[in-house]
């Protein structure tokens, strides 16, 4: 009864320590930790009933210790799990399943045992070392996963040994079992054995196609040859490895055929993104196709939000560190605690100091953890499509400014009016010959601003203008190289939303005889834009007589 009480605590107190760990690391998913307590506390049952001198419900228990710890090790190959060749393990698994079969049949005989050591815990044991073990391979340098490996080792040896030479020291591995496992959840690198890791290409599919195969295969033969001579003396067991490896084949097809689904869907969502990204003419465009390209590929429930930046000097963004602070076309998480939700940033620029769009751009992504991480690869890719498809408008757009410029200076080269093109930030962008002739220049400096050619006393009334939208007409003085002024009537229409021209079209007529233009006086309303000179010579012309 002592004893009893002793597995009793043990398990409790495993079970407990993982339900507690599980609480406070928040691993991305739990249920993979809910089964491996469920198989401890079955585990604890089965040494409790032994120690009560009941063995054939004990061993129930133990069978099902082991299904639990099989299915809550399968949870950790899920997609978006550390273990993400799930393929591989499932046919090592039915291979080993396959090879037990034999081994049990043609080893260890109808009793199933080897002396007095039970075969169906060795073998139980050894599948549940093996996924351990690929566990701890896949997961690195991973504490948990340590200790999952050596709980694993404990069952195995008190197995093997316990049935040989009977006591307290031959049990130990079990007590190794339960304290290895419940430290296991408590460890903090518990989390990293279900956080999302992209996919990766298997290699060498014919060899694991042969491999599953033959796992498939070995349960009709072993029970053909049994039936060849005569009698069928393990049928129950060959069932039960028939069931086993085809029930894991069937998973295995089962999850061939939804990522080939998945791959089709995405790599038909950007076949037709790109002949959108083709077509697109503006940036709201491009805008609509990558967020319909995402629509489709991605599950609606899986994204909260979709931000698609064309200047990301404006954003606070995280920048990348480590390996990908170099990789421009590498996207990068944003971390905000949250770790069923994140934030992946793909940058919409394809080399680290664009020509077409110095100001880069990003596409923001703010959604479940695990699908971003299994097409983050696509939207980089849909990413790197946009960028190109921005830089494409934006050449095109450079293009037709320039063809419009030289346009314009061939049409008003031998105008006698006065023109120039002013940007949105004041930079004169293009002036006319008659406007440098006035000046008495050959050519303006390339940075020249609306500051450099008026004179200071009319600089603020030019500045207000400019700042707002809409046309107008201006009276200013322009300065001279030779430090003389020449008073002008400025028109000026605002053209800063027209793809082409994208700033200020300023048309000047010289009025410097003492006169307005055309013999009109400008309007009462625009009496204060007249420059300083000009309202002083109309008072001494007023007062002449």
């Amino acid at each position: 009864m002592l004893r009893a009480i002793e597995w009793i605590v043990l398990g409790i107190g495993s079970a407990a320590a993982i339900v507690y760990g599980v609480r406070r690391h928040r691993p991305d998913r739990i249920g993979p930790w809910v089964l491996l307590a469920g198989a401890i506390v079955a585990s604890a049952a089965g040494d409790v009933l032994t120690a009560l001198n009941r063995p054939g419900v004990a061993d129930i228990c133990f069978y099902v210790m082991f299904v639990l710890v099989a299915c809550s090790l399968l949870q950790l190959t899920r997609v978006g799990a550390v273990l993400v060749d799930r393929a591989r393990l499932i046919d090592l698994l039915a291979f080993a399943c396959s090879a037990l079969l034999v081994v049990w049949v043609f080893v260890l005989g109808d009793a199933g045992r080897i002396g007095d050591v039970s075969g169906a815990y060795v073998i139980g044991a050894l599948l549940l070392l093996a996924v351990v073990a690929r566990v701890l391979v896949a997961a690195g340098r991973n504490v948990s996963a340590a200790l999952l490996v050596i709980g694993a080792v404990g069952v195995l040896v008190s197995d093997i040994v316990q049935p040989l030479w009977p006591g307290r020291l031959s049990e130990s591995g079990f007590v190794v079992l339960y304290l290895a496992w419940g430290a296991a959840a408590l460890h903090p690198s518990m989390v990293r054995l279900t956080e999302p890791a992209a996919p990766r290409p298997s290699p060498r599919l014919g060899r694991w196609a042969t491999l599953l195969g033959v796992s498939v295969a070995t349960p009709p033969v072993v029970l053909l040859i049994e039936a060849a001579d005569g009698t069928v003396g393990d049928g129950v067991v060959i069932a039960v490895a028939g069931a086993i490896t085809l029930l894991l084949t069937i998973t295995r097809l089962t999850d061939s055929v939804t990522a080939n689904g998945q791959a089709l869907k995405r790599e038909r969502g950007l076949r037709q993104a790109s002949a959108a990204l083709v077509a697109a003419a503006d940036a709201p465009a491009v805008d609509e196709a990558v967020r319909a390209a995402i629509a489709q590929f991605m599950p609606a429930d899986a994204v909260r939000g979709v931000v698609f930046a064309l200047d990301d000097r404006r954003l606070t963004l995280e920048a990348p560190t480590g390996p990908e602070a170099g990789a421009p076309h590498r996207s990068w998480w944003i971390e905000n605690g949250d770790r069923d939700w994140a934030t992946l940033v793909c940058p919409l620029w394809l080399e680290p100091l664009a020509v077409a769009r110095p100001s880069g751009g990003a596409l923001i992504l703010r959604g479940r953890r695990d699908v971003l991480t299994a097409t983050r690869d696509t939207l980089e890719v849909l990413a790197g499509q946009a960028a190109l498809a921005l830089d494409r408008i934006s050449l095109m757009e450079a293009v037709g400014r320039r063809d419009s410029d030289l346009y314009l200076r061939a049409v008003i080269r031998n105008s006698a009016d006065m023109m120039m093109v002013i940007d949105d930030d004041q930079r004169i962008r293009y002036a006319s010959p008659s406007l440098r002739e006035r000046l008495g220049v050959d050519d303006l400096p390339p940075l020249a601003t609306v500051d450099d050619v008026v004179h200071p006393d009319d600089r603020d009334q030019l500045r207000r203008a400019f700042r707002g939208s809409g046309d107008g007409v201006v009276f200013c003085s322009l300065v001279r190289a030779d430090g003389s002024r020449a008073m002008v009537e400025a028109t000026y229409r605002d053209l800063r939303e027209d793809r082409l021209v994208q700033g200020f079209v300023v048309t000047m007529r010289d009025f410097s005889q003492g006169r307005e233009p055309h013999g009109q006086r400008p309007h009462p309303g625009n009496r204060d834009e007249l420059p300083a000179r000009a309202n002083r010579r109309s008072a001494r012309h007023k007062f002449h007589y």
